[in-house]
């Protein structure tokens, strides 16, 4: 329905017939300074001659929803905004820009601002002022910012905020706003019950059957609208929609009261807890961890352990039933790199999946999972949203394509993943799991500190930082080079790490590849591979490696090469790079290597920092008698 054919009457008998006084009115009430008859919101209306005359005496005439409001209704009282009185037709004139605005808004004007912000410069000496009564506010119509059906655009301006002015396309649209706020304001009033509470808790409660049948989109628009009347449950399922919309990149997370539900704890307070600690600045003072509504000790309790386990990887994510098994097993993939197997899973468990309580609409501790978070994409939290789940039946939404490449040949791409750092190597050792890779390669024989296996969990870093970035450890030898590594499987019964760590450059005269150490029981192939730059060459070395011995090795620096033992013609670099481009170079060799050997590594997992990490042996020997290890340290004082 436009503003033309709107029925300002029904509306308005509406609002007045539900109208209650709000906590602070019923005090006047009860104090005796005013009575209720004298709170009322509406007036007689206006006949079409005052409103003619008052277009007379204006030279203009008046847009068409606040026309119509005019002749239902002369004048308004608000009371629950900053504006107390909308004026009578005969009331209402010129604001003039009493106030000088127009200069200060123009003086800010520049190349980057918009036809919006132009529009707003001048709207203050066109508007048309429409308030009798205000805390020192203003409701503006501006006959200059104008739509196809005649509508002026309504400005509220705030004196007091400092803050830009609140714009609405029409009269009409201010006025369900405010509407809409009044119903807002009582909602928690235990007897605020009227056609309209009852109207927009139906539309929540058919929205939730939405969600859980997959049509998300119709049941976000249900509680949107919902949520404006301030219907209770409305502002937590909406936000979980957003939040799972967002996928696991999400940096900010609300759910209102159903936090405080102990149900909903496991699901909810992980992704609150993943946001706060994205959101501290490392080293910086801790920040109290606010759950966005008041609980008891008991979920306040949890919420607190929740967030340590978050903050140091430990955290998991395990709800019962089917769909808890299809998580474990999920993990269990994920956990070594092969995230797309992972989601079939978590795809093909979702229909099984279950709330724990009334008001949850899907799994959202999947995201707060450290393996299983990055998952979920912001496609694959689309995919999940419109997948029907819970025993609700509907067509099923078409799958997300899987993320990862075949094979090598995508290291040579300039991805986000790899865009800071010039140079990666990679360890792969043949018919081993990724748990004894610290027995082959790892320092002090693959045992932590703790007698583990020497294996740790990627920490969650705030956004913005690369997973694996990890410095040289203190106690290192100025000739030493330990590889940090993340560490996992490949689809072809290989074990790999893989470092992309920024210290690391290319192998020198005191390099010792790893892959005969790391080869006692079959074969092993190190990759180290160094991008050039305008005075540094390319790097590309390659050492494979069998039963502790080193089979064959080359090291491609520019166009000249070094090799030993006895390199395949399908490897030999004067071979595979023959007739190619400079910029072809290193996807080529990659393409050598992965075809000679059936490689690959998983992008997603590496550049999502799912994998857990390795800190290797030196790569390089200590200097031998005769020999020297220079370097150079480079301090930038501040200014």
């Amino acid at each position: 329905m436009d503003d033309n054919e709107f029925d300002w009457r029904t509306f308005l008998r509406r609002w007045q017939d539900e109208w209650v006084p709000s906590e602070d009115e019923a005090m006047e009430l009860a104090e005796g300074d005013t009575t209720l008859a004298e709170l009322t919101l509406e007036s007689p209306p206006a006949s079409e001659a005052e409103v003619a005359d008052a277009e007379r005496r204006l030279g203009t005439r008046l847009p068409p929803s606040y026309r119509g409001f005019l002749l239902a209704s002369n004048g308004w009282s608000l009371r629950d905004d900053s504006i107390y009185q909308l004026g009578a037709a005969h009331e209402i004139g010129w604001f003039g820009d009493p106030f000088g605005m127009t200069p200060m808004y123009r003086g800010n004007l520049d190349e980057r601002s918009t036809g919006q912000d132009v529009l707003l410069a001048g709207m203050w000496e066109r508007a048309l002022q429409l308030e009798t009564d205000s805390d020192m506010s203003y409701a503006l119509l501006d006959p200059g910012d104008t739509d196809e059906d005649g509508e002026w655009a309504l400005y509220v301006y705030k004196g007091w905020s400092g803050e830009y002015p609140a714009r609405y396309p029409s009269f009409r649209a201010y006025m369900q706003r405010r509407y809409e706020s009044f119903h807002a304001e009582r909602a928690r009033l235990p007897d605020f019950v009227n056609d309209t509470t009852r109207a927009r808790d139906a539309d929540v409660e058919r929205a939730r059957e939405d969600a859980l049948s997959g049509r998300w989109e119709a049941a976000r628009d249900l509680l949107a609208g919902a949520e404006r009347y301030g219907r209770p449950g409305a502002w937590g399922m909406l936000r979980q929609l957003d939040t799972l919309a967002q996928g696991y990149g999400v940096n900010t997370a609300s759910f209102g009261g159903l936090v405080a539900d102990p149900r909903c704890v496991q699901d909810l307070v992980p992704v609150l807890a993943l946001a706060h600690v994205r959101d501290s600045r490392p080293g910086g003072p801790a920040r109290h961890f606010a759950l966005g509504a008041e609980t008891d000790d008991g979920v306040r309790a949890a919420a607190d352990e929740i967030l340590a386990r978050v903050r140091d990887g430990s955290h998991r994510y395990a709800p019962d039933g089917a769909f808890g098994q299809a998580v474990a097993e999920a993990r269990d993939a994920a956990r070594w790199g092969d995230t797309d197997t992972a989601w079939r899973l978590i795809r093909a468990g979702l229909p099984s999946w279950s709330p724990p309580a009334p008001d949850l609409l899907a799994p959202l501790g999947l995201l707060a999972d450290p393996v299983l978070g990055p998952v979920v994409t912001r496609e694959r939290g689309l995919e999940l949203l419109a997948t029907p789940r819970a025993g609700r039946t509907g067509a099923l939404p078409e799958p997300v394509p899987d993320l990862d490449p075949p094979g090598l040949c995508w290291l040579a791409e300039p991805q986000r993943w790899n865009a800071p750092h010039r140079s990666y190597r990679c360890l792969w050792v043949e018919g081993v799991e990724p748990e004894a890779l610290p027995g082959l390669v790892g320092e002090d024989g693959g045992a932590g500190e703790d007698g583990g296996t020497g294996l740790t969990a990627a920490p969650v870093r705030p956004a913005g930082w690369f997973p694996y970035d990890v410095g040289q450890r203190d106690d290192s030898a100025p000739w030493e080079d330990r590889a940090v590594m993340a560490v996992g499987r490949t689809g072809c019964g290989w074990a790999f790490g893989f470092d992309a760590a920024l210290r690391a450059s290319e192998p020198r005269t005191f390099f010792v590849s790893p892959a005969a150490g790391a080869s006692r029981g079959g074969r092993a192939v190190v990759l180290w591979v160094r991008r050039g730059r305008d005075d540094t060459p390319a790097v590309f070395h390659l050492s494979v490696a069998e039963r502790g011995e080193e089979r064959y090795a080359y090291t491609l620096r520019g166009t000249d090469v070094e090799r030993s033992g006895q390199v395949p013609a399908a490897l030999d670099p004067e071979h595979v790079l023959r007739g190619v481009d400079d910029a072809d170079r290193e996807r080529r060799l990659l393409a050598a290597v992965q075809d000679e050997f059936g490689l690959s590594l998983p992008r997603h997992a590496l550049a999502e920092g799912i994998l857990p990490q390795l800190t290797t042996r030196s790569w390089n020997r200590a200097p031998q008698e005769g020999e020297a290890f220079a370097y150079v340290t480079v301090t930038v004082s501040p200014r």
